[in-house]
């Protein structure tokens, strides 16, 4: 699926610089993100002072989020080209990473808050229930000392659906934003659609996740493996899954921001989830609803948000 917002969107206000975190598998030197990394850091085994992305998903997920599409003139451009990258290297070369890897990246993204103006962390990882207690424990901490920082997380919802109780532990917490898949009327033929396996919140457990959901099937975005002088066609690829969608929510949250940069993270959340269209689904499926770009930016401009509440 080609994403449909454009710089061209009459509801696009070209504003102030935004910069948004990002924890995940790294970033490789791709044309569409040329100029957006503004910090690095490798927190796996490798511990590499260079970026790079031996994984893959870090790279599409930061070309959906604010991909300039300069290989392919502007075809697959990403949600909010022009906003800048902080990229934490969580996940190995498997996409696998540990607690005390996603721990450390968390606590780097806290140190550098201030430098950067970071109001906005993507973590497209999903993780399972996990046997020690104690290390949910610190997660949910971790995530608490963010969001009183004044940084909104928003996280994936996991591909362990459709059955009630299948959400990332992430998105469980009050604190974050957690992203479910849903593609609306696209792909509504398709078993493997990613809605089939977007995780789903415990219908009787407040709050009541996820909050919203985004499409996530098939999204075109920047490939890691991509070098000068390939065909053009190999500088993309399509990915599925919850991972998709959370970017393309950070990345109309990043517009608001360029529009309204005052906006704290409890007055994003306010206008994302106030905005969002009801697409009759269960809760524990939709949250809100699906997150709609163009009526966050009229809320945002115009103040209608602060009505719903």
């Amino acid at each position: 699926m080609q994403l449909g917002i454009r710089d061209n969107d009459p509801m696009v206000i070209h504003g102030e610089p935004v910069t948004v975190a990002v924890l995940d598998s790294g970033i490789s030197a791709h044309p569409d993100l040329s100029g957006a990394l503004r910090a690095f850091q490798d927190f796996t085994a490798n511990a590499r002072r260079e970026p790079y992305d031996d994984y893959g998903h870090g790279t599409h997920v930061c070309g959906i989020l604010c991909g300039s599409g300069a290989l392919q003139h502007g075809k697959y451009q990403g949600i909010c080209p022009g906003a800048g990258l902080v990229v934490g290297k969580v996940l190995d070369r498997r996409g696998d990473g540990s607690v005390e890897e996603m721990l450390a990246g968390m606590e780097w993204i806290l140190r550098l808050r201030k430098q950067y103006d970071l109001k906005l962390l993507n973590v497209s990882v999903g993780i399972s229930k996990l046997l020690q207690s104690w290390k949910e424990t610190r997660l949910r901490k971790a995530l608490e000392r963010l969001s009183d920082s004044g940084i909104l997380v928003i996280c994936a919802a996991g591909n362990k659906g459709p059955m009630p109780g299948t959400l990332s532990m992430l998105g469980e917490s009050r604190e974050v934003i957690s992203v479910g898949c849903h593609d609306g009327a696209y792909f509504a033929w398709d078993p493997d659609r990613c809605e089939n396996c977007s995780g789903r919140g415990n219908q009787s457990r407040f709050p009541r996740k996820p909050d919203v959901v985004a499409p996530g099937t098939r999204i075109h975005s920047c490939s890691s493996t991509y070098r000068a002088g390939m065909p053009l066609e190999y500088g993309y690829e399509s990915r599925s899954g919850t991972s998709m969608a959370t970017p393309i929510v950070t990345g109309c949250l990043a517009r608001l921001l360029r529009i309204r940069p005052e906006l704290s993270a409890g007055e994003l959340r306010r206008i994302l989830t106030a905005s969002a269209k009801d697409l009759g689904e269960p809760w524990n499926k939709q949250g809100w609803g699906m997150v709609s770009p163009a009526d966050m930016q009229r809320a945002a401009l115009h103040h209608e948000t602060f009505r719903y509440f």
